[in-house]
This record gives structure tokens, sequence and C-alpha cells, in this order.
């Protein structure tokens, strides 16, 4: 539908021939368009493209609608020359008034003069008297209404109705695509922030406190001085055997520190060469050695704003440790093959399982560097120091490995009590095979301590099998004849377990003339272990 009683003044008032109009439409639109392709902003690109139509006399205010999602209704998406108040008022039901015609009936609608038509709402307000009539044309997109374009036209015009329509539907669908381009981008960019988002919370479950199995005495106590020392940006160093779990506990710092949205970059210095692991750390320029086809960064560049963890420290060569001690101290560092010093902010955590002190002692690691490193120790308990934590982590582990292998299993009492009895060398990484290994070797149900004979660990099995043999009496002094061990032949039993038990701590206590302290070193345990242990035998010391 289109409605119209006359023109605006005809092209031969403000034109010479139609040609020169014609080149300066085109010439028009392809401004536009440039404005359109070169912003970066798209809204205001569409604004620039409105002032420039008014700049040429097209018309005296532009105003672009788009549609509710859920709604027959238009609101106002850009305009020009309105003020704020203005803005909010511009909003059309479909059928209200020219712009919401347009909208229901998806044809143009023309007013040629606003003043005596009622039709023209004027929602917008401040009309001046160069402002004669008004145009509306809808926005189509396969047949659905995407919005209305608007425009207030002056007496002094250049083009007529037709015209005027035909240069709003070519400008307005170059607004649309613009707008719909905008759209499918901020959609894609808002997914991939929630997918990533999402992929990072589930990487660091594993890595929060309430998901770190401990709730031992040891534990709780480093959990807590995690939680003070994360926030600030002090070196920390990470110290315990192998397979206590330092890589959980120094990406758990980073998600606890003020770092936590940079970069968590992760080198394991034990295992990388020498001359390799300078460029890891630091990175190299083109053709600084044999096969530097391009420049590549350092992690310590890589980490800039962010959180670096070296593990195993204490492996890194006298040469690396001086690079290492300047970027600590200065914050700076060159890449390999490089003369340009290059800044970076990175809070470095270290992580060993090596007697750094006595390695200063034998002059194999700097003393200064030590001295840097270790601002904040953190050190981590071996299992066997946890005791009350090894159920937890056997059912935890027990349950992963199930849900993981599609398996329902449980472990009975007199296996439990063998695998809390058991010392653990490997700390939690070996329990966490050994109850992979469980899973995947045992028949579904019940797991009875006959059956872990074939999966666990070779020393296990030669300290815990043992024949059937005469129980020992209630009370057993240490000053007897030291005992006599058997060669392990029969299946494991709490009974036989209990009996070997008792018998090496009783040779550990004659070993060490009685000395409890000396007799838990060992034997791997600790003084408050050995105590409980020989109470629970009736050991006379």
């Amino acid at each position: 539908m289109m409605t119209y009683e006359a023109n605006i003044p005809n092209r031969e008032e403000c034109q010479t021939c139609p040609l020169t109009f014609a080149y300066k439409e085109i010439n028009l639109l392809y401004e536009i368009a440039l404005l359109l392709t070169s912003s970066t902003d798209v809204n205001e690109g569409v604004e620039k493209s409105m002032r420039k139509l008014k700049q040429h006399g097209y018309l005296e205010r532009c105003a672009l609608f788009k549609k509710k999602e859920e709604a027959k209704e238009l609101e106002l998406l850009l305009s020009i020359d309105l003020e704020p108040h203005q803005k909010k008022m511009a909003t059309y039901l479909f059928g209200e008034g020219a712009t919401g015609l347009a909208a229901a009936s998806g044809e143009p609608i023309v007013i040629e003069n606003i003043h005596n038509n009622i039709n023209y709402l004027n929602k917008m307000g401040n009309i001046s008297t160069r402002m004669v009539s008004y145009v509306a044309v809808p926005l189509l997109n396969e047949e659905e209404v995407f919005g209305v374009i608007s425009a207030n036209i002056g007496k002094s015009s250049p083009l007529n109705f037709d015209e005027i329509v035909r240069m709003l539907t070519i400008i307005g669908t170059l607004f649309m695509g613009s707008l719909k381009v905008q759209q499918t981008i901020v959609k894609e960019k808002e997914s991939i922030s929630e997918l990533k988002t999402y992929y990072k919370e589930e990487m660091q479950k594993d890595y929060k406190f309430e998901n770190i199995v401990g709730r031992s005495t040891k534990m709780q106590q480093v959990f807590s001085l995690i939680n003070t020392v994360a926030p600030a940006d002090a070196t920390i160093l990470i110290r315990g055997e192998t397979g206590t779990g330092k890589e959980l506990i120094a990406t758990a710092i980073h998600n606890l520190s003020r770092r936590q949205n940079g970069p968590y970059i992760k080198l394991n210095c034990a295992a990388i060469s020498e001359t390799l692991l300078e460029s890891e750390l630091f990175g190299h320029e083109k053709g600084a050695f044999t096969d530097a086809r391009e420049m590549r960064k350092g992690r310590f560049e890589l980490a800039d704003g962010g959180t670096l963890f070296l593990d195993e420290i204490g492996d890194i060569t006298p040469s690396l440790q001086v690079k290492l001690l300047r970027i600590l101290q200065e914050q700076e560092f060159e890449r390999v093959g490089g003369t340009k010093t290059i800044k970076t902010n990175v809070r470095l955590v270290a992580a060993t399982n090596r007697n750094l002190e006595d390695m200063v002692r034998k002059g194999e690691f700097r003393e200064d560097l030590f001295y840097r490193l270790n601002v904040i120790p953190i050190n981590l308990p071996p299992l066997r120091e946890r005791y009350e934590d090894v159920k937890l982590l056997t059912e935890h582990y027990l349950h992963r490995f199930m849900k993981e292998h599609r398996k329902n299993m449980h472990i009975t009492k007199p296996a439990m009590e063998l695998l809390l009895d058991y010392p653990w060398p490997g700390n939690i990484r070996e329990l966490q095979n050994t109850m992979e290994r469980i899973v995947l070797i045992c028949p579904d149900g019940e797991v009875e301590p006959e059956m872990l004979a074939h999966v666990l660990p070779f020393n296990f099995q030669k300290l815990y099998m043992n024949t059937e043999s005469t129980p020992a009496p209630q009370t057993q002094s240490i000053s007897q004849t030291p005992v006599v061990h058997h060669e392990p032949s029969g299946p494991i039993t709490k009974k036989t377990l209990h009996e070997l038990e008792k018998e090496s701590i009783i040779q550990a206590l004659i070993d060490s003339h009685g000395i409890q302290t000396k007799a838990a070193r060992l034997l791997g345990m600790t003084a408050r272990q050995i105590g409980y242990k020989i109470k629970q035998y009736g050991i006379e010391v």
C-alpha cells in the first residue's frame, strides 16, 4: 500500500538533467556502503550514513526501527537529532500510525503533509517548519518484517516520493544487512565465550579445593596456607614426593589468584633437554639455531599477566639457574639469539621433589636462586602421612573409574583394610593407577582381598602375602629373639597381614634399640602411627 496525493518539488527544479541525478544518487549509495563496511561499529556507520543523507538534502530526520523478537512491536534502534526522552517515546505497535502501518502491511507508507494527517502520530516530537512529509518503508527479510526505516522530508528535497521510497529501500537493506552480520558476530562471540567459560569450568573442576580430596589435618593446613597466599603475587615453591599432587595444587593457586583470568602456562623442566629448555623458557629469534625457521615466544612471554608453573625446578642446569634468577629479580629477559630486552609480568610457581638445601650445600643449586624461589614454601605430605585420606581417595578414584569404564563394584572391608595398611610409596599417583587397574581387571561385584594379588604392585604383594601361621601371643617384648620372616606363598589375608606387620614393627624396634621415632623412620611411618600400632598389637617397649 502506497498513499500520497502530490509530489515533493520535482527533480527539474533541482537538477539540470536525469543523468546528473542518477550519478549523484549512485555516488551517494557508494559512499554509504563504504561507511558501513569501513566502520568497526555498525551503529556508528548507520548514524553517519543518516547524517550524509541529511547533508545532501534528501531528508531532515531519519530513524531505524527494529521489530521486537517475540512481539508485534517496533522499537527505535538508531536515529539522528533525537533526545534520549524522545527515543524512549518512539515505539509503535504493528498498525499504529504510519510507521506501524508500514510494518503491518509490508508496504511503504507516504504522508504528503504531516500537519493534517492523523496517521502521523509525531511520537518523536520537535517538528520543524522545514519538515513537510513523512515516509516509512518496511525492511523485509525472507518475507518477514525485520524493521522499518522512516524519514521526515523537507520542501527542498531533490527527489519525488517514488525515488525517496527507492532510496530508503536500498539504504535500509544495506543497514539491515550490516546489522544482521553484526548480530551474527555478537551471537557467535557470546556462544564462544559461553563455551570457553564452560570448558574452563569443566577443566578446573578437579582443581577446586572442594574437589581436591583431603580431610586430614596436614592437608587442611595446606589448604589454609594456599587460601592465604594465593591472592598475592609472591613466588611459591611446592615441595613433596613424586605423586603427591604438586601440579594440582599449583593450578588451584592460579585459580584462586587475581590472575585467574590470565594465562596459566606449565612446563616440566626435567622432560626437556638443556638446549631446548632455554628456548622453551625464553623463546628464540629466527635463525638463532638450526631449525629456528621463525621467531617463537617462550613460556615466560606467553605467561605474561598470568602464572607460570615450573615443575621439577631442581633439575635445571647452573647456566639456566643464572638466567632464571635474573628474570625473577628484574622481570626481563632476551630471547635466544636476540638482543631486545622483553619485560614480563609473571607469577612463578615452582615445584620439586628434590632436597634443594642439600643441593645448595653440594654446589648443585644456586643459593641466591633458592631463596628467590623459597619465598612461600608449601610442603605436601606423602600419602603415608595422610592415613585419613587414603579411604577417601580410594572411593573417589573407584567411582571415577567405574563411571568411565561402566562397571559396578564394591570394595569389601577386609580388602579396604589391606589398601589402608599399604604405605603407598608412589603416593596419590600410585593409588590412582592401582584403582584403575582394579576396576579394569576385577569383575563386577565385591572386590575381595584375594583378588588384589593380581592387581596390586609387586612390593605390596611381597610385603603382605604370607602363609597362615600360629597366631602371635597377645603381648610380646622387643627383647625377644629377632623375628624370622616367612617367604610369601599364599593368598593375602587380614590375619597374615597383621602378623607380618607386627613382626616388622618388632624387628624395627629391636634395630633401633626401642626408640620409636627411629623405628618409625625405618618403616616409613610417623611417630603417631607407630605408637598406635604398638598399642594395637600389645607390643611392650
